[in-house]
């Protein structure tokens, strides 16, 4: 106690002559550099470098959360929490889970980052134990797919008519490019879908049902649109159909109206359905 008294007596600042106010303590001659080393040692720059460098490479809607993950999964000593993907995980539900995780990381308009979780999420499912597997099976593939596509406002018909077009046989060894193309068809989607739904909020004017007739002349627009996104990526559809812009909706909608006769009212339900409809019917099989 008392060399802890002495300690504390030789760091307290002098008082100010005449003025009975002390004086500011002064850093000590090489504090930043203690600071810095304290770092070093501890890890923590390498660390922190880290969770950057995994964010500029993940590119996450939400790098707070992102980051939230990461330092959580770090200290709970998951694997995956240092980027070791490929290392073993314990059971499909807790790979399922994680390469869930990662292809929810980027937006799929960001391709490199989009690509690159799909990849990290393709290693993950087929880390299935000591003996590495040359590839995912199709039953895990679709059953990502399947979870995928939980998570949006698509209705349930389109979802199951999009996986019956991308899915592979549960025994099947799904190649990477297969697995991406799965993946990406399922996120646009559900962007698809949730566009479909913004849609419909403003012919419907934010109630559940909008006029048949103008709701009919939108959906022939959008599938003009889409008839002109030609292209291997199921994401040139959704690209299409965001070229339907405010004039050609606008044109259609005064055609449809300009008819004196109100037709009969469409439900949101019903419009999702067709309008995601349209989107499945371009998406290219898996063959």
């Amino acid at each position: 106690m008392a060399a802890y008294e002495k300690r504390r007596a030789a760091a307290a600042p002098a008082p100010a002559a005449g003025s009975g106010l002390a004086e500011p303590a002064r850093p000590a001659a090489g504090g930043l550099g203690s600071e810095a080393d304290f770092l070093l040692r501890a890890g923590v720059t390498a660390m922190v470098r880290e969770a950057l460098l995994k964010v500029l490479e993940a590119r996450p809607e939400e790098p707070v959360s992102f980051l939230a993950d990461y330092f959580e999964r770090l200290v709970l000593g998951s694997p995956g929490a240092a980027g070791e993907a490929s290392a073993e995980l314990p059971g499909p539900p807790q790979r399922l889970a994680r390469a869930l995780w990662y292809v929810r990381l980027a937006h799929h308009s960001h391709r490199t980052a989009f690509d690159s979780n799909a990849g990290a999420a393709y290693e993950v499912l087929g880390a299935g134990g000591r003996r590495r597997k040359a590839g995912v099976d199709g039953r895990l593939y679709s059953e990502l797919l399947r979870r995928i596509c939980q998570r949006g406002a698509a209705p349930a018909e389109a979802a199951a008519a999009l996986l019956g077009r991308v899915r592979c046989r549960d025994h099947e060894a799904v190649p990477l490019p297969v697995f991406r193309y799965g993946v990406l068809a399922c996120s646009v989607l559900l962007e698809f879908a949730a566009k479909a739904d913004a849609l419909f909020g403003v012919l419907g004017g934010g109630s559940g049902a909008a006029d048949g007739r103008v709701c009919q002349a939108v959906l022939r627009a959008l599938e003009e649109a889409l008839g002109t996104g030609h292209g291997p990526r199921p994401g040139r559809f959704l690209e299409a159909g965001s070229r339907l812009g405010p004039d050609r909706l606008a044109l259609a909608m005064d055609r449809a109206l300009r008819e004196r006769q109100r037709g009969s009212a469409m439900s949101r339900e019903e419009f999702l359905r067709r309008a995601t409809a349209l989107f499945v019917a371009r998406v290219k099989p898996i063959e």
